[in-house]
């Protein structure tokens, strides 16, 4: 090759290498005096619909992008000039086109907004978001969407949705305020994401994380029809939330139109309701502790009803299935459906109406029934296998509902103790406070089961027999409940057993006179044909007006009172022959009757001897 066209090349190659250096090198200077401040801000109020002001000079950056920084920017309504702007941002980076530059045109693709503040306003709805602009390329196609939609609803023309391209928007450090009684509150701290949406007829993702009332939380949402889903069309929708007191997801589609519509697969869990119900500021006394819940549905939401098909929900890990319904017509949101259990903890169940143990296991528990003033509920339960603290259940059928300021929950059938219960437990919110009525119904059952489920050992009947209890009072503490209740205890019992008496050690002790403790002769079993008990309560204290129990030699009865409120006991008894029955009355004296006097408490009762008629041999 000659020396002359290699001299020529050499001589090209340095040429375009120093046409290229000088063009990077005027880069600079060519931006700062052809893309000033306001062409960069025309540029920005012509995408975004807001007027949008830079206070500071804009500085160019070549490397390692082309890019304008901008400082003390603000989005504002074009509408309401003395309104507080909508967005303010200390700075904000713009990636430019050089070539674009060079033509003097503003191209970008990414803007990155740093500590932006964005100003929220609350919807009817009850969510905070930004005011919406009047004007813009994305208001105008939407716009150009929403005719689409409207021509044909099913199937819009997508071939003639707007493809203007749109790019890449990053905020770093942000937060969101709203106006609340006048004053700006922060409603969400440290929030970094990015929204992608490379050109209006594609795809586009949001990725957002920050802090909100003191939880760190990340959202994530996509659609592969933005435009459509924002001009009230139907279109796919990917929502991702996650936080530590609980996670939601949805996968579907959705239409933001007037009439809003959700219809896909749905997913939430949390590991304590209670927390959640704290977190979200339901105003439900903190004090109570409800246990971790899962759902995941089918969801079909619209015209403010959602309806929850093959769900499955897990209540403090007991699974069960079912179909709910919630509508948001009336003054409450409304649940209503049916759930079938495999086992269910009912104390799990009811923590979502009240505590039903002392929060942090000390002191009474305060009962809250404030859950009655915010939502309005009507399930329908049944579980094969259930608990009730130590109750063990079995084939239950209850209901559970909810509605200004009632709060009932009822079993109408279950299998316990080898028969039948039936209960109901019901608070009324009243202006005086709450009242609580507790009934129990309970028949053909192994009273030994029962007196066992329910903490008494000593003098139980062991045989089959039915037991009611009524009991109404006031509900401000559970202890409050049983120290004030009214209402009524009775059973009746057959053939069996009164546990935990050897009835000849008691008959010798009353002839040897003297008091002594109901321990000391509790080394046996007293065979018995029969049992009732009658008592009366009022104010916490239980009038005994009938207790008998009859053995084939003796007749056993007790009268007197037992108090809730110190467990004390003050109740006169006797001991009898049966032929002496007929002719004596509880409390006379006879010469075949052993009396005595019951004192102590629940837990340590004494006997004190009145009279001796009665052999033990």
């Amino acid at each position: 090759m000659p020396s002359s066209l290699i001299r020529r090349g050499i001589w090209m190659i340095g040429a375009a290498g120093f046409v290229i250096a000088l063009v990077v090198a005027a880069l600079p200077l060519i931006a700062s005096t052809r893309i000033v401040r306001d062409r960069i801000a025309w540029e920005m109020s012509a995408w975004s619909g807001f007027r949008v002001a830079i206070e500071g000079s804009p500085r160019i950056e070549v490397w390692p992008t082309f890019r304008a920084i901008l400082t003390d920017v603000t989005l504002s309504q074009w509408t309401d000039t003395e309104a507080p702007p909508v967005v303010e941002a200390e700075r904000v980076e713009v990636d430019l086109s050089a070539m674009a530059a060079l033509r003097g045109d503003v191209v970008f693709s990414t803007a990155r907004l740093v500590r932006p503040t964005i100003r929220v306003q609350r919807t009817p709805t009850g969510l905070f978001l930004p005011a919406i602009p009047t004007g813009g390329r994305i208001t105008r196609s939407i716009d150009a969407a929403r005719g689409l939609v409207n021509a044909n609803p099913a199937k819009p023309d997508l071939d003639k949705l707007p493809a203007d391209t749109f790019g890449t928007v990053e905020f770093r450090d942000g937060r969101m305020v709203a106006s609340i009684a006048g004053k700006d509150v922060e409603i969400l701290s440290s929030l970094t994401g990015q929204a992608n949406w490379a050109a209006m007829n594609s795809n586009a993702t949001l990725s957002a994380t920050g802090i909100w009332r003191g939880e760190s939380v990340a959202l994530d949402v996509g659609s592969a029809k933005p435009l459509v889903l924002f001009a009230g069309g139907t279109a796919p929708l990917t929502l991702s939330f996650k936080a530590p007191p609980a996670t939601f997801s949805f996968d579907g589609t959705a239409s933001m139109s007037e009439n809003v519509y959700f219809d896909g697969q749905a997913k939430f869990s949390a590991p304590s309701l209670r927390r959640v119900l704290e977190w979200s500021q339901a105003g439900v006394a903190p004090g109570a502790a409800i246990g971790s819940v899962s759902i995941s549905s089918k969801i079909t939401a619209t015209g403010g009803r959602v309806k929850f098909d093959n769900t499955a929900i897990a209540l403090d890990n007991n699974p069960g299935m079912g179909v709910l319904d919630l509508s948001f017509g009336e003054a409450q949101p409304v649940i209503s459906g049916t759930l079938a259990f495999d086992t269910l903890d009912l104390r799990s169940f009811l923590s979502a109406f009240t505590p039903l143990a002392p929060a942090g296991g000390a002191g009474p528990g305060e009962i809250d029934t404030s859950f009655a003033d915010r939502i309005n509920l009507d399930l329908r339960l049944s579980a094969a296998h259930a608990t009730a603290g130590p109750i063990q259940l079995a084939d239950v059928a209850a209901t559970a509902q909810v509605k200004d300021g009632l709060s009932v929950f009822d079993i109408s059938d279950a299998s316990a103790f080898g028969g039948n219960i039936q209960s109901s437990l019901r608070f009324d919110r009243k202006p005086e406070g709450t009242q609580v009525e507790i009934r129990l119904l309970a028949s053909d059952i192994d009273g030994g089961a029962f007196g066992t489920a329910a903490g008494m050992t000593r003098l139980v009947p062991v045989g089959t027999g039915t037991v009611s209890v009524i009991l109404k009072g006031p509900g401000r503490t559970w202890d409050s409940i049983f120290d004030n209740a009214d209402g009524s205890v009775s059973a009746t019992f057959g053939p069996g057993a009164l546990s935990k008496l050897n009835l000849p050690a008691f008959l010798k002790h009353t002839e040897q006179g003297g008091f002594f403790a109901l321990d000391d002769v509790s080394d046996g079993t007293l065979p018995i044909d029969g049992a009732e008990i009658k008592a009366t309560i009022s104010k916490g204290v239980a009038r005994i007006d009938k207790a008998e129990a009859n053995s084939a030699k003796y007749k056993i009865w007790l009268s007197g009172i037992a108090s809730y409120a110190g467990r004390g006991l003050a109740l006169s008894g006797g001991i009898i022959q049966p032929e002496q029955a007929a002719t004596q009355t509880n409390g006379q004296q006879g010469p075949n009757q052993s009396s005595f006097f019951v004192g102590g408490t629940w837990s340590t009762p004494f006997i004190s001897p009145i009279s001796r008629g009665v052999s033990g041999e």
